[in-house]
């Protein structure tokens, strides 16, 4: 008998997450005849599920479907909804019945270190009920920070996107004859996977951004402003790209300083402000102009900055967890597998999801240098690959044109 297909998306959203969707349901439709019965998208993930929120993936047209490639955002809706951690609490009932009435026989989850999580529970639940469901997780952050795998769909895009804008911002920093800063915040909590790509902005060796700070490193105030009265007496303008995460010797997020961070429903304190407080600080203490620039959501929703790389990755992904799901793997995440640098070249592998979910993935700290303000040129040749090639969008009336759900 024929079993049905059920995907969602969860976390934040990324440039190529719908190639992922895009890789799941052109490769479920390519085994049809053979092993899958009907294509189902979960509205608002987990959560939205719950409140019986799907639609019928099969009844998108061919033009929608290759529009999704290149739409940012998440088209199936989003959510940070957190499985509870007892397997016996009856919301595993309520979803294994509408699993069971839906005829549902795999599940994709397309997300983050979170999903991962709910991946993990739903299929140790399946595992121990004896439910024959095949559950498979798909990465995705622009955070890069899941472990076991090289790097997840998302990252690659963003990583673009920050160089590009970091390039543009030192151009546009450097017009005035005058002691100039600007401090560029970049996301990133934990992991400075992304605000180290800026690096890659740098057309020559002391090039800006000057300084790149990420949380893997305490951050010091005194040294901070020291690093930049020094860098000052050699250039007159200094691009300066910090984490959203940089904290103190006793783990104090900077952000802090100014104001109190909230917290999401994950309890993860929801970070913003850094780049403001540093700015607020230079001025006071330097006496010199000064301005911060938050790159906020753009840096994971730009489309027109789409790595080819990024988005060729991110549909093998999907299409490859099918393939996954119907040789009767369950329980496990979509992996990739550097094979080399030069020419660069992955696979894609199955992890234990197990293994993944409630663990972080940081940059190493020999790949940080000069004090904890640069990255090494083993970093650079790690992330440098995954920004090749652009994709453009179709356009219509100069604008780009997405795939919008109804």
């Amino acid at each position: 008998m024929k079993k049905n297909i059920l995907v969602g998306q969860s976390g934040g959203p990324t440039a190529v997450i719908n190639g992922s969707l895009y890789g799941v349901i052109t490769q479920a439709k390519n085994n049809k005849k053979d092993h899958i019965g009907h294509i189902y998208g979960m509205i608002n993930g987990i959560e939205g599920f719950l409140k019986d929120q799907y639609t019928d993936l099969e009844q998108l047209s061919d033009t929608t479907l290759e529009e999704l490639k290149t739409t940012p955002g998440a088209y199936l809706g989003s959510c940070r909804f957190k499985l509870p951690s007892d397997l016996k609490d009856p919301v595993y009932v309520r979803i294994f019945q509408k699993f069971n009435e839906m005829n549902i026989g795999y599940f994709f989850y397309i997300g983050g270190n979170d999903s991962m999580d709910t991946v993990s529970k739903l299929s140790r639940c399946a595992s121990a009920h004896n439910t024959d469901i095949q559950i498979i997780g798909i990465p995705k952050t622009i955070d890069n920070d899941l472990v076991s795998t090289d790097h997840t769909p998302g990252f690659g895009s963003a990583a673009r996107f920050v160089a590009t804008s970091v390039r543009e911002i030192g151009i546009d920093a450097s017009i005035y004859d005058t002691d100039s800063v600007t401090i560029v915040e970049i996301m990133g909590r934990h992991a400075g996977w992304l605000t180290g790509a800026a690096a890659l902005a740098r057309k020559y060796d002391g090039d800006n951004p000057v300084f790149i700070y990420l949380p893997e490193v305490d951050f010091c105030e005194e040294q901070f402003i020291a690093d930049i009265s020094s860098a000052l007496k050699k250039r007159k303008n200094i691009v300066v790209c910090v984490s959203e995460g940089i904290h103190d010797a006793q783990g104090r997020f900077i952000c802090e300083y100014d104001s109190a961070a909230g917290t999401d429903n994950f309890g993860h304190k929801m970070l913003a402000g850094c780049g403001k407080y540093l700015e607020n600080l230079i001025r006071i203490r330097l006496g010199i102009k000064v301005r911060s620039i938050e790159l906020n959501v753009s840096q994971r929703c730009s489309s027109v900055r789409q790595s080819a790389t990024d988005l060729a990755e991110a549909i093998m992904a999907g299409s490859f967890s099918v393939d996954a799901a119907l040789s009767g793997q369950t329980g496990k995440m979509t992996a990739f597998s550097r094979l080399s640098d030069d020419p660069y070249h992955i696979e894609c592998t199955l992890v234990d999801v197990n293994q993944v979910c409630n663990k972080e993935k940081k940059v190493p700290q020999a790949w940080i240098t000069h004090n904890g303000t640069d990255v090494s040129k083993e970093f650079i040749q790690y992330v440098r690959p995954l920004i090749q090639g652009s994709v453009m969008p179709p356009e219509e009336d100069g604008l780009p044109v997405f795939a919008y759900r109804k």
